[in-house]
């Protein structure tokens, strides 16, 4: 297929290279100039404008954003001038589903399909193949099915319903994430000011090798050890939080729901600003392997 890239980010440049890698068509566009000459580099075709990006695709238009949440509505305003009626957009970004909803109804009004998906694995995954959750109208997802299999690990797409659906389930997974997340930061302080003077990397091994928790959280943990030592003395205390787990919360305490420990997970991040811990270190550790977040102190 020969589709439009909106987004050359950590995450944006490694699906745009798969899809190279795949034998499809990719005309990108990111404001850094640098990303784009990457891209070409890759081998795909480059605009330095949405008119242009949008004048390069043949026929029914399929245009795939992967920008920060803030900035979809401003990029969705500019776009739409450009797109044709039965035209497709797809936000891969992490954004509120309200606001997913909000944006399918006003692009439906200008005869525009609007779809969402949720994307899990972080930049690597974006690269080898991640895990997508995708909402929107059915036929699209049909037609585009090909797409969604190039971009994922074996057998790690699925259609999830509705416009915003894709969203609302990658929402609540990273509630779920920010939970495990918690629990492993916690035990390992745990392991580390116990009763015994233990080799946590060898504890990463073990757990990863046949227990209850073997998870590709604790292989990452493990990571983080051998990079960074197992005082990760480098790594912030304070966890950064982006959004989605307070968004899961927010969607709970609407439907009455109780998630006592997503929100301490949560407020554990809100704490952890101006006082660190080595649960907090851990966490961080943990962000940045499987998302490259920057978490070095300051």
């Amino acid at each position: 297929m020969k589709i439009g890239y909106i987004g050359l980010g950590k995450m944006g440049m490694g699906m745009v290279k798969l899809l190279l890698d795949k034998g499809h068509e990719v005309v990108a566009t990111d404001l850094s100039e640098e990303a784009r000459k990457e891209a070409e580099t890759a081998g795909a075709e480059t605009a330095t404008n949405l008119e242009e990006l949008t004048g390069k695709l043949p026929g029914e238009k399929f245009i795939w954003i992967m920008v920060p949440h803030q900035i979809v509505d401003k990029v969705l305003g500019e776009l739409s001038e450009h797109l044709n009626p039965g035209d497709v957009v797809m936000d891969g970004g992490n954004s509120n589903f309200k606001e997913t909803l909000r944006r399918a109804a006003e692009l439906k009004e200008k005869d525009l399909v609007f779809m969402d998906v949720g994307v899990s694995g972080g930049p690597g995954g974006a690269r080898n193949g991640a895990c997508m959750m995708i909402g929107g109208a059915r036929d699209k997802f049909d037609k585009y099915e090909p797409l969604f299999k190039d971009l994922s690990v074996g057998d790690g797409y699925a259609y999830m319903g509705a416009a915003g659906a894709g969203h609302y389930v990658k929402m609540v997974h990273n509630g779920i994430e920010y939970g495990m997340m918690q629990a492993i930061g916690e035990g390992f302080e745990i392991l580390k000011n116990g009763h015994f003077d233990l080799d946590l990397a060898e504890v990463t091994r073990i757990y990863n090798n046949g227990s209850v928790i073997e998870s590709r959280l604790i292989g990452w943990l493990q990571n983080a050890y051998k990079q960074e030592g197992e005082d990760l003395s480098a790594i912030s205390g304070e966890v950064s939080h982006s959004g989605e787990g307070l968004w899961t919360v927010e969607e709970a305490r609407e439907r009455y729901i109780q998630t006592p420990v997503i929100e301490a997970s949560l407020q554990f991040r809100i704490d952890s600003q101006g006082k660190p811990s080595y649960a907090g270190q851990v966490v961080s550790a943990l962000r940045n392997q499987f998302g490259g977040h920057s978490v070095k102190k300051s």
